[in-house]
C-alpha cells in the first residue's frame, strides 16, 4: 500500500464525508433549499415597477370626464382605485397608515373647466416614501390623461385639442418630495441589522451551553423554564438599545433622515421588535444541536425575510402569493410602523394594526420557544 496516496483510504474518507452530510439535515436542507428559494423568489416574486397599486379617489362629481380619467388611469395598470374617500382629511389617513399608494383629487368643476378650456386641473399625490414605486406611474400619466380626455371630447376632439393638451396633472410627491433613496433605506436599516444580530445572538445561546457542556448545570438550578428564557434573552435586549442609537444617530447626523413622529411611539415599536426577535433566536436554538446549525437556520429565516418584506423590492410589486408569504415575517411589519413614524409623521392610530401584529409575534414565538424547551430537554 502507497503510504503517499491511497484510493482506498480516499474512499473510505469520502464515504464518511457522505454518511455525515445524510445525518446533518439543517446543512443538507441548506444546500437545497437556498438555492431553489432564490430561484423561486428573484424569478418569481421580484418586480421592480409594481402595478396595481392602491389608490383613493377624492372627487364630489360622476361626470363623463371625470369617470374618463378615472377609467384611463386604471387601464395603465398602476392604479387600482379601491377607496373613494369622501374628504382630503379621509385620505390623508389611507395614505399615512400605508393603505394607498395614491391619492387622486379631481375638482368638483372639472367638467366645467374642460368644456370651457380653462385650463382644467387634476391633482395627484403619491406616497414618495419608496421612490421606486411611484416613478413607473408617476411618469405615465400625462399622456394618459390627455389622451383619455381628448377621447372623450369625440367629436370636438379637433377643435379642442389645444385644449386638451392644456390639461395639467398636478403631482405631490409626499414624504419625500426629493425622492431621496437614504430616506427609505436607512430606517430599513434598522431592522435588518436588529434583526441579524439580535436573531443570530441568541439563537447561539442554548447551543452554546450544549456545546460547552454547562447545560446541565443550568437544568439544575431550580429555575423556570420561563426563567431561563427571560435570563437568556432579556440581556440582549440591552444589546439591541445599544444599537438602535447607534443606527438612530446615524440616521440623524449623517444621512439626515426626518424624524417627523413622535419619539416615544418609535422607541416603543422598536423595542417589541427587539424582543420579538430575541425569542425568535430563543426558538430556533431549541432546535439547533450546534452553534452552526443555529447559524444556518438564522440565514434560512433571514434571506427569505429579507427579500419578501419590502426592504430591496416594493412589497406591492410581488405577486399575492408572495405578499401573503412576507405577512409571516415581524420584519414586515416593523418596516412599516418605523417608515410610517420617521417619514409620515404617523401616530399611533395609524400604526396600531402593525403594532399589534408584532405584538402577536412575540406571544407566539414565546410559546414555541416554551414548548420546544420541556420537549426537547426532558
Amino acid at each position: 500500500m502507497n503510504a503517499f496516496f491511497s484510493f482506498r483510504r480516499l474512499w473510505a474518507l469520502l464515504a464518511k464525508e457522505f454518511i455525515q452530510m445524510r445525518r446533518d439535515r439543517v446543512t443538507f436542507a441548506m444546500m437545497l433549499g437556498i438555492p431553489l428559494i432564490q430561484l423561486v423568489l428573484f424569478g418569481f416574486a421580484i418586480n421592480s415597477d409594481p402595478k396595481g397599486l392602491p389608490a383613493a379617489l377624492v372627487t364630489t362629481s360622476q361626470d363623463r370626464y371625470t369617470r374618463a380619467m378615472v377609467s384611463a388611469m386604471e387601464a395603465t395598470g398602476y392604479y387600482r382605485f379601491d377607496h373613494v374617500a369622501a374628504s382630503a382629511a379621509e385620505a390623508e389617513a389611507l395614505m399615512a397608515a400605508g393603505t394607498v399608494s395614491f391619492i387622486v383629487t379631481i375638482p368638483s368643476d372639472f367638467a366645467r373647466r374642460v368644456l370651457r378650456g380653462d385650463h382644467p386641473q387634476i391633482l395627484i399625490e403619491a406616497d414618495a416614501t419608496d421612490p421606486s414605486v411611484a416613478s413607473g406611474a408617476i411618469s405615465t400619466l400625462g399622456t394618459v390623461a390627455a389622451q383619455a380626455l381628448l377621447r372623450e371630447q369625440g367629436a370636438e376632439a379637433q377643435a379642442a385639442r389645444e385644449q386638451a393638451n392644456a390639461l395639467q396633472v398636478v403631482v405631490h410627491r409626499r414624504y419625500n418630495p426629493e425622492g431621496i433613496t437614504q430616506y427609505n433605506i436607512v430606517p430599513g436599516l434598522l431592522g435588518v441589522i436588529l434583526q441579524m444580530t439580535m436573531t443570530m445572538m441568541t439563537a447561539m445561546a442554548l447551543t452554546r451551553e450544549s456545546e460547552r457542556g454547562t447545560m446541565e448545570n443550568l437544568l439544575a438550578m431550580p429555575a423556570s423554564p420561563m426563567e431561563i428564557m427571560l435570563g437568556k434573552v432579556l440581556p440582549y435586549l440591552a444589546v439591541g438599545a445599544v444599537q438602535v442609537v447607534v443606527v438612530l444617530s446615524a440616521a440623524k447626523l449623517l444621512f439626515g433622515v426626518p424624524f417627523s413622529g413622535p419619539m416615544p411611539l418609535l422607541l416603543t415599536g422598536v423595542m417589541i421588535f427587539v424582543f420579538a426577535l430575541v425569542l425568535l433566536g430563543y426558538t430556533i436554538s431549541t432546535a439547533a444541536r450546534t452553534q452552526m446549525q443555529a447559524m444556518q437556520l438564522t440565514f434560512f429565516f433571514f434571506l427569505p425575510s429579507l427579500l419578501l418584506s419590502g426592504f430591496m423590492f416594493p412589497y406591492r410589486g410581488m405577486p399575492g402569493w408572495a405578499q401573503v408569504l412576507g405577512e409571516i415575517f415581524p420584519l414586515t411589519h416593523f418596516l412599516r410602523v418605523v417608515r410610517a413614524i420617521m417619514l409620515k409623521g404617523a401616530d399611533y392610530p395609524a400604526v396600531a394594526t402593525e403594532m399589534s401584529v408584532l405584538v402577536l409575534f412575540v406571544f407566539a414565538y414565546a410559546a414555541i420557544a416554551l414548548r420546544r424547551f420541556r420537549r426537547t430537554l426532558d
